[in-house]
């Protein structure tokens, strides 16, 4: 069980992946939703207050090297092209950006765009933690009724 935790937990905190991952891999080895809805939301959002204080610290010294230059100029044309929603709509397209389950979307990304557009952590960290929480209830939802789903047709063949 402590096993099954602590990895739910480190999936979370992985870019792309996040709770998106995180959350159907606990349910799948038999966690309860609520814990692996809990474990996933706590460990998506550990890294994002560290991304929105040192992340542009972090790229002005990669861009010192060539190849990792490039590594930062994909990261932050990817970052330029989510946020133009983040701008026209500030707080409520963050939200929205970190809040849609999909891929290329996500804590990692929205704290991303709040750091390369000055956003203050004040104002960011809550709005990411929403997204995060929204995120987190609709793939903790979809899992568990698709689980669900699959077991009911299990019974009934």
């Amino acid at each position: 069980m402590l096993t099954k935790i602590l990895i739910t937990f480190l999936i979370s905190m992985v870019p792309v992946i996040e709770l998106r991952g995180a959350i159907p891999y606990a349910i799948g080895v038999g966690l309860e939703p609520w814990l692996a809805f809990t474990l996933s939301v706590i460990g998506n959002m550990i890294p994002v207050p560290f991304i929105l204080l040192f992340i542009r610290k972090i790229f002005d010294w990669m861009k010192r090297y060539e190849k990792l230059s490039k590594i930062v100029t994909k990261l932050e044309n990817r970052a330029a092209n989510k946020s133009e929603s983040v701008k026209k709509y500030e707080l409520v397209g963050l939200c929205i950006l970190v809040a849609i389950p999909l891929p290329g979307t996500g804590a990692w990304t929205g704290a991303l765009v709040a750091a390369l557009m000055d956003m203050r952590i004040r104002r960011a960290l809550p709005t990411i933690f929403l997204g995060v929480v929204i995120a987190g209830i609709v793939v903790t939802l979809v899992t568990a009724l698709g689980i669900h789903a699959l077991d009911f047709l299990k019974g009934s063949v």
